[in-house]
């Protein structure tokens, strides 16, 4: 059967940090305040766009009462810059570029919402390696629950799946997925890897292929 991967998208495939503090800048200078440093942000990243405007609340002057427009404000601002700044992280395209050649399944799981994960996708020429993407809003709940993850492993076929990411909410979507999970330490994470339920964790992509060999095997 036909190895499908599927992979996270912001602090796994993508750096996208720049562009993401650059949106949160420019929302707390349409309100009036001063933007919050880019390690700070970084540290937001990872759950979803309505979870970063609460960070960002909780860490400044903004109203509460304002959290819906300031999320409708960020999604608008950032779809038209998420790619100014953002770029593949090294060995992504190379690594994507020999499993499409094998006949392998790929997708994306993240919690960033559909539209604008779509477009990233596109503008950064990535659109072409993936049948099939979920994004944060395409199910009621986002990762941690991992309704969609199985859905989209489901949809691409009936080979073993294995999921890639890089942050403490994707360990454990994956667990609770009961799905082999492939750790990139070069995201979002801040908690320990072995604090994490991983199979491997790798910090260069070129790795990869020989760790999902390995995985591949045990499951054969």
């Amino acid at each position: 059967m036909t190895p499908i991967l599927i992979f996270d998208l912001d602090g796994t495939l993508i750096d996208s940090a720049l562009d993401i503090h650059a949106a949160s800048a420019r929302l707390l200078q349409r309100e009036g305040l001063d933007p919050l440093s880019l390690e700070v942000i970084r540290s937001f990243v990872g759950n979803g766009v309505p979870t970063l405007i609460d960070r960002i609340i909780a860490a400044t002057d903004l109203p509460a009462d304002g959290r819906t427009r300031y999320v409708e404000s960020f999604l608008e601002d950032y779809e038209m810059h998420a790619t100014d700044l953002t770029v593949p992280y090294s060995g992504v395209v190379e690594v994507l570029d020999a499993y499409l050649a094998s006949g392998y399944k790929m997708g994306v799981c993240t919690n960033k919402p559909y539209a604008p994960t779509v477009k990233i996708l596109k503008d950064l020429d990535l659109e072409r390696f993936f049948s099939g993407v979920v994004g944060g809003d395409s199910y009621p709940e986002r990762k941690p629950d991992p309704t969609g993850l199985l859905a989209l492993g489901a949809e691409l076929g009936a080979g073993p799946v294995l999921f890639i990411g890089d942050s403490e909410v994707d360990a454990e979507t994956a667990d609770r997925a009961k799905l082999p999970f492939l750790l990139f330490t070069e995201g979002y994470r801040k908690t320990p890897v072995e604090d994490l339920i991983v199979r491997e964790s790798f910090s260069d992509f070129s790795k990869l292929p020989t760790l999902i060999e390995e995985l591949l095997a045990e499951t054969a």
